[in-house]
């Protein structure tokens, strides 16, 4: 037992939050007057991503993500009991559980919630599995939606930063009809991942407030008109109210009550709180403790997600959405992104590692990234002569563009693994800094930069941050951001806490001004960071579309 567990009284109540991402589910058992985490385990997604064929071998295209939705059950049976049987706490006093998830991940079910590509003979189709957030072979309907609403002067758009990203609700369901629009017919409703794992909790299906705002254009209590919808294709203008539309919950939110076939999955208690769906990036603000405005808070994994409150509202080109209210109640919540971090340094791994580097990292102990770590921390700034685009994932803010892709300049024969790595961990950072820009001269403050995610375990990576962003960087103290998260809003949903304010001044924790700005390192990023704006605006604000031709080149020759 550890000591948190020790502390521990029998009057003591507890709430479980579940982090579904991008590769596993992860599971912790929260104590819910100080938010203490006793235990905590994951479970990985047995299918994985489907980026290349079908569980059966039907072959996928380019830029296409999809996932097994029973791999999202499984979580349940297996990590929730691992995570209780590691906290060693009696699984009666848990009163609520929460769950958050990446987003924009759809799945495409009949009206009781059976996801397609489980209805027999379906499982063949691609459309029938479900779109993670990371599809975005809706691309070209993304930049119809775009064009459209730009054309009508629709006032949602300047809410998105006035792009329509092919990663969201709208892009990925006209994308199914065009391309198997019997299956698009047989489908009865459209539903975000986030709804559908509370759906199998407590049986009803109740669609949260944050991914319809973010990812369904939902504003103002309005979603973009049927009109609309059949300027974009006819067969489409019953979109919303046919297959997307359905009362929305709050966030912190009672979506129901655990039913005796998900207490049997989990181990948990039969008609304990089951609290709305949410994001993972959004859930993990009040773990971090941001509950005021201007604290942008990025989780970074295999890519970033921005989130930050404000009480400006503002149009910030390339935002993911402002959602009143989509964060913390009272607050303009704001959404940015980068679709390549953890992703970029993971790819350079596997492919730029060279075995005499595997042979000296395995003598001491250390995996890839420890070793180039490592190595990159003894240089200056600037030395490596190199600077890159992170855009290996496309570009999702500022620029809105996933048929982008990745760039290095500078590269000789002298170049090393090392100089590549730091190079790539810096281009991350200019990205980040180039959203915090954008929030900036848009008139939305930001203050302080608070790190959530695997990535805060690399100490070289959040002090480049802090020089190239020139802020104090604070880190979320615990290893679970999302989990936790997802657990406080439990514990709301619970009536533990009147609001998720309150909560997270008793269960949120960070670690405040970890990582400063070194003013000379900070200086010679400006040099470094000023190349990454020119080789920005060259290739990604249409000066030249060579990454668009190439992709097209790629796509023929796959064809």
């Amino acid at each position: 037992m550890n000591s948190e567990h020790q502390e521990s009284s029998s009057s003591d109540t507890y709430v479980v939050g579940v982090d579904y991402g991008t590769l596993s589910g992860r599971a912790v058992v929260v104590r819910v007057r100080d938010g203490a985490e006793l235990g905590s385990a994951e479970y990985v997604y047995p299918h994985g991503v489907l980026d290349r064929v079908l569980p059966d071998g039907t072959r996928l295209g380019p830029d296409w993500a999809l996932q097994v939705p029973s791999d999202y059950v499984d979580v349940l049976r297996h990590a929730v009991p691992a995570a209780l049987s590691v906290a060693g706490v009696d699984a009666g006093r848990v009163v609520g559980i929460g769950t958050d998830f990446t987003a924009c991940t759809m799945v495409a079910v009949l009206a009781d919630g059976t996801p397609l590509c489980e209805v027999e003979g379906l499982s063949g189709r691609p459309h029938a599995y479900v779109k993670l957030w990371r599809h975005h072979a809706a691309q070209a309907q993304a930049d119809r939606i775009t064009q459209l609403a730009g054309e009508r002067k629709e006032a949602w758009l300047q809410r998105y930063g006035g792009k329509i990203s092919s990663e969201w609700e709208f892009a990925k369901a006209l994308q199914l009809l065009e391309e198997d629009p019997e299956l698009y017919h047989r489908m009865e409703r459209w539903v975000e991942a986030a709804d559908w794992i509370v759906w199998q909790l407590c049986g009803t299906y109740v669609r949260n407030a944050c991914t319809a705002g973010y990812k369904g254009q939902l504003q103002d209590g309005v979603y973009p008109s049927e009109q609309f919808l059949a300027a974009l294709n006819p067969e489409f203008a019953g979109f919303v109210a046919d297959k997307l539309e359905h009362p929305i919950g709050q966030l912190g939110g009672r979506a129901g009550s655990l039913t005796a076939e998900a207490a049997a999955w989990t181990g948990l208690p039969e008609g304990i709180a089951v609290c709305v769906g949410n994001v993972d990036a959004h859930v993990t603000a009040p773990a971090a403790g941001a509950v005021a405005p201007g604290q942008m808070v990025a989780i970074m994994g295999t890519s970033t997600c921005h989130v930050m409150s404000s009480d400006q509202q503002g149009v910030v080109p390339g935002m993911c959405g402002v959602v009143d209210g989509g964060i913390l109640p009272g607050l303009w919540g704001y959404e940015a992104g980068q679709s390549g971090v953890g992703d970029i340094f993971g790819w350079f791994i596997r492919t730029g590692f060279p075995a005499a580097y595997a042979e000296q990292a395995a003598a001491l102990g250390q995996d890839p990234h420890e070793y180039l770590t490592g190595l990159a921390a003894g240089q200056k700034v600037g030395e490596h002569g190199l600077v890159a685009l992170d855009w290996h994932s496309g570009n999702r803010s500022v620029l809105v563009d996933h048929d982008l892709s990745g760039v290095i300049v500078g590269q000789t024969l002298s170049t090393r693994p090392e100089d590549i790595y730091r190079a790539l961990l810096e281009a991350t950072a200019f990205g980040t800094r180039t959203i915090i820009e954008a929030f900036e001269a848009s008139g939305v403050p930001v203050g302080e930069l608070i790190i959530a995610g695997g990535l805060t375990k690399n100490a070289l990576l959040m002090q480049i941050y802090a020089d190239v962003t020139r802020l104090p960087l604070s880190v979320i103290a615990s290893a679970q951001g999302p989990a936790l998260g997802a657990a406080m809003h439990a514990a709301v949903a619970a009536g533990a806490y009147p609001d998720i304010q309150a909560c997270a001044r008793s269960m949120g924790k960070a670690e405040r001004g970890v990582y400063q700005p070194d003013p000379d390192r900070a200086a010679a990023y400006d040099r470094l960071y000023a190349e990454y704006q020119l080789l920005h605006d060259y290739f990604g604000r249409g000066t030249n579309q060579v990454m668009h031709r190439l992709r097209t080149l790629r796509a023929q020759a796959m064809a």
